[in-house]
């Protein structure tokens, strides 16, 4: 249990995405991100379940097969590809609903942090990709979303950090309106 470096964890990780956030130009973004891990819910399993390498909510998961605060944050997290799972009628079941890009564009910055965040000198540009693609079996997301993210991650892993965030700021959020589509394996930017 340790209340004070998990809020040491979540106080840097909220940092380092609310400034790469505003350097892509989602700034509210960038200011409201994870405030919910602030909420007695989310922060104090947060804090008895702290390990300092990895999200506490997995060893809490680990324990109790279920992480009320996560239940909670991603919830309120339209960050996370989790918040646009929903039923369908046709075909029936759950299915991930297709992300805006501000949402895609904020989940990588995300995976992108916390992987700054956790393995600290060990991280390379290419640690959220391979965090992203190795935990793709367990996902629920929209093709295209899929596709998105991947391939901004991919190029974070190619051309570096500095190109990815003129990248999202020049072309991917250039006109927030439009949409994206993936055809013949391609990402179509409207």
């Amino acid at each position: 249990m340790d209340f004070l470096g998990h809020l040491r964890t979540i106080n840097h990780h909220k940092m380092l995405v609310t400034k790469m956030c505003f350097r892509v130009g989602l700034y509210w973004q960038g200011i409201c991100h994870d405030l919910s891990k602030y909420h007695p819910i989310e922060f104090i399993p947060g804090g008895i379940y702290y390990q300092g390498d990895r999200s506490p909510i997995n060893r809490e998961k680990e324990l109790k097969q279920c992480s009320r605060g996560w239940l909670h944050h991603k919830g309120r997290n339209p960050h996370h590809f989790e918040y646009w799972i929903d039923y369908s009628i046709d075909p029936r079941g759950l299915v991930g609903m297709k992300m805006p890009k501000k949402y895609v564009a904020e989940m990588v910055i995300d995976r992108i942090c916390a992987s700054k965040n956790y393995q600290k000198e060990k991280y390379t540009d290419r640690s959220a990709l391979d965090y992203y693609v190795n935990g793709r079996g367990m996902m629920l997301i929209h093709e295209e979303s899929d596709y998105l993210a991947e391939y901004l991650l991919t190029i974070l892993a190619d051309r570096g950090e500095e190109y990815l965030i003129r990248y999202m700021r020049r072309v991917l959020l250039k006109h927030r309106n439009r949409d994206y589509h993936v055809r013949n394996g391609k990402l179509i930017l409207d």
